[in-house]
């Protein structure tokens, strides 16, 4: 699950041109699935995944909200709706690039 995260969150990244880091689609799919990054349960759990620091995650969360990829519901930091998928399914994806 983790892993179909991580490429279609590297897909959003490249052709909108977010220029996001390995470690930032990494935070992205992770919170994707997990729901949140807000607890710090969920926030020790991401840095012994992947070998990272609460200081990088914070970083990353400030920048990562300032292009609206996380956003704030409530007291908790989730994924953007608009980009959320079920990664317990399949997935298809359709890029159409159009001329402008």
């Amino acid at each position: 699950m983790f892993s179909l995260a991580e490429k279609y969150y590297s897909i959003l990244s490249a052709v909108n041109n977010l220029k996001l880091t390995q470690r930032e689609i990494q935070l992205v799919a992770f919170t994707a699935i997990k729901g949140n990054i807000s607890y710090a349960n969920i926030r020790k759990e991401f840095c012994e995944r992947y070998d990272s620091t609460g200081p990088t995650i914070n970083n990353i969360i400030s920048k990562l909200k300032k292009i609206y990829v996380l956003v704030k519901d409530g007291t908790k930091v989730k994924v953007n709706p608009t980009i959320i998928l079920d990664f317990n399914k399949d997935i298809t994806l359709e890029i159409k690039l159009t001329h402008g």
